[in-house]
């Protein structure tokens, strides 16, 4: 874990002794991501790009483990690592680099690790992966039914997962993961997100682990086509009535958001940034709303802080690299305050962070971006 981060522990009022040792449970595939930035435009067919900037880190579901063990929650990962150099780092990044506990994870001999090139440019991004999908552990039965048409890559662990206060799921139309209700019964709360729906149906009752979660973060495109409406808010308000938190992610503009359970409402206004890399922002705006949830924190705070989290991550390159932490957060919060003509009002909402960060931060800007894979000692 990062040596300059306070530290800070959100959940530390509310933990108690016979707690789950773990804050937030995930699985998923895990990439060798590397990233070129400062691209002027796309590559061009038969032309050599050369890039100003370059990074490399765990990728994949680790963008969102990385993020949340960075805002200091006690994180678990169940995912296949292959057992070539890449796999053997990234293992090492986010074991002995982040603290996230691996202990259901696996190294399978003979598999190589998957890859993603990332080209970040005119603020989006352009990717190639390739890899192949995991074997299931010794002792795991081969999937069946909906479970049998996971994406390539979805790795399978063999035990039940561990009891936790949360888990983070990624839903996708007729798949059922077993876990996501067995860590539901186990009292996590579980918070989903969910990719484009390449059928072209867009049928909620198509996403069965959608009844065990407590709260559902698709973005306005995919909102408004599940629930057949063409406003965002109006697409939350809708999916309120399938889960207790609907949470609208809206790019630009911020995020929306609706309590089920009360019927209350929250917006919040996007942070204006210069995006250098939008990789992983999603995940960490997952993250930071995780974060703000569990810590028992007001709608509007928890959507602030996911939505700050998210903007301080597109200003570096990488997924998991560009994760804030506390140190990033704090030293936003000091420099911000300090800057000519803020508009008092727009400062009042996050005057929450006031009573979680140290009273001094580093200096802005903080960097944790390294240029390659990992240098000898």
């Amino acid at each position: 874990m990062s040596t300059d981060t306070p530290g800070i522990d959100p959940l530390q009022a509310l933990r108690a002794p016979r707690d789950p040792a773990c804050d937030v449970f995930l699985t998923g595939p895990v990439f060798l991501d590397i990233i070129f930035t400062g691209l002027d435009s796309a590559p061009v067919r038969g032309t050599e790009s050369w890039a100003r900037g370059m990074g490399s880190s765990p990728g994949g579901v680790a963008n969102m483990a990385t993020a949340l063990a960075r805002l200091g929650l006690h994180t678990s990962l169940a995912a296949a690592f292959g057992d070539d150099h890449y796999g053997e780092y990234c293992w090492d990044a986010l074991e002995q680099g982040e603290g996230i506990d691996l202990s259901m994870s696996h190294t399978v001999p003979g598999w190589h690790s998957p890859v993603t090139v990332s080209m970040a440019y005119e603020g989006e991004r352009t990717m190639v992966s390739h890899g192949h999908e995991a074997p299931a552990p010794t002792g795991t039965p081969a999937p069946s039914g909906a479970a049998a048409h996971a994406p390539a890559h979805a790795p399978a662990f063999p035990h039940c997962p561990p009891r936790a206060r949360a888990a983070v799921a990624s839903l996708a139309p007729g798949r059922n993961e077993p876990w996501v209700a067995t860590a539901a019964r186990n009292g996590a709360l579980i918070f989903a997100d969910v990719g484009w729906d390449e059928t072209g149906r867009w049928d909620l009752d198509a996403l069965p682990d959608l009844a065990h979660c407590e709260a559902f973060l698709p973005n306005a495109e995919e909102a408004m086509r599940y629930t057949r409406t063409d406003c965002p808010r109006a697409a939350a308000h809708a999916l309120a009535e399938r889960v207790p938190l609907a949470v609208v992610t809206l790019g630009a503009e911020g995020a929306y958001a609706v309590d089920g359970r009360t019927g209350a409402a929250a917006a919040v206004p996007a942070i204006e940034v210069e995006a250098l890399d939008p990789t992983g922002a999603g995940d960490v705006f997952v993250a930071g709303f995780v974060t703000g949830t569990l810590a028992d924190w007001p709608l509007a705070d928890r959507l602030a802080f996911a939505g700050l989290t998210a903007a301080l991550s597109v200003q570096e390159f990488g997924g998991s690299l560009s994760a804030p932490g506390w140190a990033e957060v704090a030293a936003w919060w000091q420099l911000i305050r300090t800057c000519d003509r803020q508009d008092p009002a727009a400062l009042e909402r996050y005057a929450f962070l006031d009573d979680l960060l140290p009273a001094s931060a580093r200096a802005w800007p903080l960097r944790r971006a390294v240029p390659t894979i990992g240098f000898r000692q």
